[in-house]
């Protein structure tokens, strides 16, 4: 009669997990004997045992495997096996896979056949606090030298233009300026109208505390005519046009068609930064006019709406209040912002890498760039002017 006695848990659970012993034949080799089930969740030996078994031996020179009884595997027992395979190459031990699966065999040679490139793993070290400092410092001197003689070689581009000796195709202006200008009202107007609105509405509450609620049309008037108006442009152009810019020279960089561009005796600066930097700088005080536009027409809602002040008398408030002296320094600031896009984008596209992910990265420094460029010289400006006292 058969023996139906039960089997113990215990034995059932080491049935369901990997295993592993070591026998030691002559000729200083080691094998290690795998068995059981060697599959993602079952608990399997480490490859730590059996380093530490070689180096508790001492001489041995081989390491083999007998795997007979190994009745499952999957992906766990290749990084149990490659764990070895490293220990074994640095340490200088012949790793013999003569008695592994088929199958186990080949992915452990796909896995090593091409070695690791050296450096090609970053290392945790951690770097000392001057290495760091100087690294920053040499990596800011060398983008100041490329900002430097980017702005030199767009300058001198500009002198060819202005003689007629550039080269670039008029077509690719008049593109340009089709989109840096009437493509870019929609926007403009919403952003502008809305800021406009804001600055009204805030006025308007502190304002109407001492009963001066007329002087909201002062207000927005002045602040979108001098600052407000050129400010709200340049954002929204160095969002949209610089990154833009960017984002094409960049792909050209990638698909080295500037490369093509040099070879050819083309002046990339002449043929594409060029063309778009006229196109900014021209549209910008246009831009400019009409967000100081737009800003007034929101805070003339606001007025009429919130604070019942007819439209005459707002606008002849707003009339009063302006005069040429705001508009220029608006002007001046506008064009200023142009060239300060075109420039940032136009150098981030230039700069760009060679990869997909480098076109990305080109388009963020751009328009970073921009809008840090355009509050430092909205700085400058204001500074100049309350020193002028104008």
């Amino acid at each position: 009669m058969a023996d139906n006695k039960k089997i113990p848990a215990a034995k059932k659970a080491s049935a369901k997990s990997g295993k592993i012993g070591s026998g030691r034949p002559p000729k200083e080799i080691l094998r290690v004997k795998i068995t059981g089930v060697w599959k993602i969740g079952t608990k399997n030996p480490s490859a730590s045992q059996v380093q530490n078994k070689i180096e508790s031996l001492g001489s041995i020179r081989r390491v083999g495997f007998f795997t007979e009884n190994l009745t499952d595997w999957d992906s766990s027992l290749l990084t149990f096996l490659i764990k070895i395979s490293d220990y074994c190459t640095n340490n200088n031990l012949a790793f013999d896979k003569d008695g592994l699966p088929e199958g186990v065999q080949k992915l452990i040679a796909l896995a090593t056949a091409v070695p690791e490139r050296k450096g090609a793993r970053k290392e945790s070290t951690r770097e000392s606090f001057f290495n760091r400092v100087g690294e920053s410092t040499l990596g800011l001197w060398q983008s100041t030298i490329e900002i430097l003689s980017f702005i030199g070689e767009a300058f001198i581009a500009f002198l060819r233009f202005l003689v007629g000796k550039a080269s670039f195709r008029a077509s690719d202006l008049g593109l340009f300026i089709q989109q840096c200008g009437a493509n870019a009202l929609p926007i403009v107007s919403l952003i502008s109208f809305l800021v406009g609105l804001i600055l009204a509405f805030v006025g308007a509450v502190q304002l109407a505390m001492f009963g001066a609620q007329i002087y909201v049309a002062d207000l927005v008037g002045i602040a979108m005519l001098r600052v407000m108006g050129a400010i709200m442009a340049g954002i929204v152009m160095s969002g949209r046009t610089g990154a833009a810019f960017a984002a094409q020279l960049g792909t050209m960089q990638v698909n080295e068609e500037i490369d093509a561009l040099k070879t050819m005796g083309v002046s990339p600066m002449e043929f594409l930064v060029l063309p778009r930097m006229l196109a900014l700088v021209v549209m910008m005080p246009l831009l400019c006019i009409y967000a100081d536009l737009m800003g007034i027409l929101g805070g003339l809602v606001v007025g009429v709406g919130m604070l019942d002040i007819s439209i005459t008398q707002y606008l002849v408030q707003t009339k009063g209040a302006l005069n040429l002296k705001h508009f220029f320094i608006g002007i001046f600031q506008a064009g200023v912002f142009g060239v300060l896009v075109a420039l940032a984008g136009c150098l981030r596209g230039i700069q760009c890498g060679r990869s997909a992910s480098a076109v990305g990265d080109a388009t963020t420094s751009a328009v970073v760039t921009s809008i840090v460029a355009i509050i430092v010289a909205t700085a400058i400006v204001t500074v100049g002017c309350n020193v002028l006292g104008i």
